[in-house]
């Protein structure tokens, strides 16, 4: 068992979400950090992730990426899309606001089905898929903690959320793990079909992100020279 990588999972999540403690990042920074994140997530997604899975010789393997990929739409109704930075506070009077559950349920699920397949350690693809879960889940972080501030809860309590939620991710990983060695039939089908529904999951998040990079279809060159870098990333990382 990996334990740095379950270290790398937790940490990357904490770290990014109590900066907002401490730094001020505008909602122009943390769509700038999305564009990137998208574009890193598209990348690997063409160029590791997709080859890797066509060349398992899994049979329909194009159908768990479509799973994956309108999975991922029914979960945004619950998270609100908190996924590509959309941050919504929900208010029961003018006075007080509630606690987002259906969005932390959600996000749950999401960040859970996206640590399953990172429990087959021989896949070539794996550190392709950690890179761009963590890099995923920084944007997500900020924008989560931005929003539990907002929603008015105590700082201890904001940071706890963040804790349960970075657990979220490498507790997929040791599920899947402990499913996987218990298969009675081939597990690496089963670890395809699983990062085959990820695939999917990436797809949508990052063609969604892309999407909203252009505010009113008007060109951002700032914007767009980070969609180069995320994508020029996922290149070197070959």
């Amino acid at each position: 068992m990996n334990y740095l990588m379950y270290f790398i999972l937790f940490l990357s999540v904490i770290i990014s979400g109590t900066s907002v403690l401490f730094i001020n990042i505008s909602s122009k920074n943390l769509k700038l950090l999305l564009s990137f994140s998208g574009a890193f997530l598209f990348a690997i997604s063409v160029l590791h992730l997709i080859p890797e899975i066509y060349l398992s010789g899994t049979p329909d393997i194009g159908i768990y990426i479509l799973i994956g990929f309108f999975a991922q739409i029914l979960l945004e109704f619950f998270s609100e899309g908190i996924e590509h930075g959309h941050i919504h506070v929900h208010k029961h009077d003018d006075h007080h606001t509630a606690f987002p559950y259906a969005m932390m349920i959600g996000l749950s699920i999401h960040s859970f089905l996206e640590g399953m397949p990172l429990a087959n350690m021989k896949a070539d693809a794996h550190n392709s898929l950690l890179t761009g879960i963590v890099m995923h889940n920084i944007p997500i972080a900020i924008a989560l903690m931005t929003m539990l501030l907002q929603s008015h809860i105590s700082k201890q309590k904001a940071i706890l959320w963040l804790f349960i939620f970075a657990f979220v991710t490498p507790l997929g990983t040791l599920t899947s793990f402990a499913i996987g060695q218990n298969l009675l039939f081939d597990f690496s089908i089963y670890f395809n079909k699983i990062m085959a529904v990820v695939i999917g999951i990436f797809l949508h998040i990052s063609t969604t992100i892309l999407f909203e990079t252009s505010e009113n279809h008007r060109f951002n060159l700032i914007k767009f020279a980070m969609i180069l870098m995320g994508a020029g990333t996922a290149i070197v990382l070959m």
